[in-house]
């Protein structure tokens, strides 16, 4: 696929040390508990509302130091201790209800070598015996036969969530998350071709791009891209401030925060596509919010259409809110 795109020139980008320099402080986490787990329902691909359990797995800290990421926050100094997974996999199942899919989710790659031991993926796989799905997150350049040999062992489909993030052309290489375009294809590819299902994550308002109107062109066409690429469901992630790094940006202009309205309209444009499923991230969204009047509505409007699938009636702001259709 071929974009017509208008490069811009943009700042310098941040090297790890200086990422690491501004970060604040970790949590204090139990490396034998997860740090957070809960259940959801998700729309599947032939339209039928699933179960969710997902857990928050605690672990090593991810190798790739992302500009835009916060995730290392919840992760630990050190390589995850064998045997600690399971126990958290054990600990959140034994107070969560049944469900039939399952999001093991470890703020980084599950097949890293320093995150999730090898010699847990047995035990692992007899936990989750009788769920259908099996969603974890990986970094395209992690994709190896270590995903051919989880999948082996598992009773249900395993997919694999990928940050694409954008595909614009000079802010991808700005975010330091040392993949391409052609990367993340390649991974899907690989995954496709030996049954492993694939999700995207697409950033909404990633830093460099700072057109309000250019940040939803981008996020669409980065929704299109993947979809191009093989992957059945993209999920639209709001860029936040909050790491250190980016709030510097945000104060030398380099980083503009998304909208409610912004992630509205780019989750309609890319339902509008047609080509998948596609999920608004709704975590924090009071953040992206500048009017109390109308958020309610319009948060339960989002995630009427994460589960629905289908565009819903917009919300007509009661007062004078710069956010609402009126």
């Amino acid at each position: 696929m071929k974009w017509n795109t208008a490069l811009i020139s943009l700042p310098y980008m941040p090297d790890d040390r200086e990422i690491l320099d501004l970060r604040p402080a970790k949590k204090k986490l139990d490396p034998y508990k997860p740090y957070n787990y809960l259940h959801e329902r998700e729309v599947d691909d032939r339209g039928v509302q699933r179960k969710v359990n997902t857990l928050f797995l605690t672990n090593s800290e991810c190798p790739f130091k992302c500009t835009m990421c916060d995730l290392w926050k919840h992760t630990l100094d050190r390589p995850t201790p064998e045997g600690a997974i399971p126990e958290q996999i054990a600990f959140a199942l034994n107070r969560l209800p049944e469900a039939s899919v399952v999001k093991l989710y470890n703020n980084g790659n599950f097949f890293g070598t320093k995150a999730i031991p090898a010699a847990d993926y047995p035990v692992i796989a007899r936990l989750l015996r009788g769920y259908d799905r099996v969603i974890v997150e990986n970094h395209p350049k992690l994709c190896n036969e270590r995903c051919l040999e989880f999948n082996t062992m598992l009773d249900g489909k395993l997919e694999i969530a990928l940050g694409l993030e954008t595909i614009h052309p000079e802010v991808l290489p700005k975010l330091n998350k040392q993949i391409t375009v052609e990367n993340f294809s390649e991974a899907v590819s690989f995954l496709s071709a030996n049954d492993i299902a694939t999700r995207a994550f697409i950033l909404l308002n990633p830093p460099y791009l700072t057109n309000a109107r250019e940040n939803i062109e981008w996020t669409v066409k980065s929704v299109e891209f993947a979809f191009e690429a093989g992957v059945g469901t993209c999920s639209i992630i709001p860029t936040r401030a909050g790491n250190g790094i980016m709030d510097k940006l945000k104060r030398d202009g380099s980083f503009i925060p998304p909208t409610l309205q912004a992630l509205e309209t780019s989750f309609e444009q890319s339902l509008e596509l047609e080509k998948g499923r596609v999920f608004a991230d709704l975590w924090d969204l009071k953040h992206f919010s500048n009017c109390d009047r109308c958020f309610e509505e319009r948060k339960s409007r989002l995630e009427e259409m994460n589960l629905s699938q289908e565009i819903q009636p917009p919300v007509q702001c009661p007062g004078p809110c710069n956010e609402g259709r009126n």
